[in-house]
């Protein structure tokens, strides 16, 4: 049930967005009062980030909003798929936490700083990896890492548990994700949803005790 709530919020959500575009293009300044009849059936954080982006929008002076008009319009003029391609990217990008993002950060600068041919042969390599590695990337360094590991722990993750699960794996050190990852593989298929739960919930001081006692039965 609260999934499926912030499943409706953020599709409100993104209505409203297309109509603050929509105000964009028109070159007008858009108000809450727009949209009040709405703004309490989206979660706080929505509602939270809608305000904030509607009071950056009425503060911008005419020239900016046109200026931003001419890049929705290039959005828009996007194939479906390339926006929805980098929607995941931006939301991946978001989730991350920030000491990750400023590592992420100064990788661009070091890649942008390495000659091009030698720059475009390491762009296609990694173009060349499956689809499920650059999902796994997009978890960030850490995880990345560990991510074919770890995958079947990551696969039909509950919307809910999602976040939680990534903070805990994040918050584990290497040794113990090399443990976790063989305790994953001797899991069966239906039991891997008990085990995310049971590792969320043992604290930090009790993880290594809990991965030893799993690894024993």
């Amino acid at each position: 049930m609260g999934s499926d709530r912030r499943r409706f919020g953020r599709a409100v959500g993104a209505l409203l967005a297309v109509s603050l575009a929509t105000a964009a293009i028109a070159n007008a300044a858009p108000t809450l009062s727009s949209f009040k009849r709405v703004l309490p059936l989206l979660p706080p954080v929505e509602r939270a980030r809608l305000e904030q982006r509607v009071e950056t929008l009425r503060r911008w002076s005419a020239s900016e909003r046109a200026a931003h008009a001419e890049r929705v319009a290039a959005w828009e003029a996007l194939p479906a798929a390339t926006r929805a391609a980098r929607r995941e990217r931006y939301a991946a990008w978001q989730a991350l936490p920030p000491d990750e993002r400023a590592l992420l950060t100064q990788a661009r600068a070091a890649f942008g700083a390495i000659e091009p041919a030698q720059r475009e042969a390491l762009r296609a390599r990694f173009d060349a990896l499956d689809g499920t590695l650059h999902r796994g990337w997009r978890l960030g360094p850490t995880l990345g890492a560990d991510y074919v590991r770890l995958q079947p722990l990551l696969a039909q993750v509950p919307e809910d548990e999602h976040a939680p699960l990534l903070r805990t794996l994040r918050a584990m050190t290497p040794l113990q994700r090399m443990d976790l990852a063989m305790l994953v593989q001797r899991t069966p298929p239906h039991e891997r949803s008990g085990l995310r739960r049971e590792l969320v919930s043992t604290s930090a001081a009790q993880r290594d005790a809990w991965l030893y006692a799993r690894l024993q039965r």
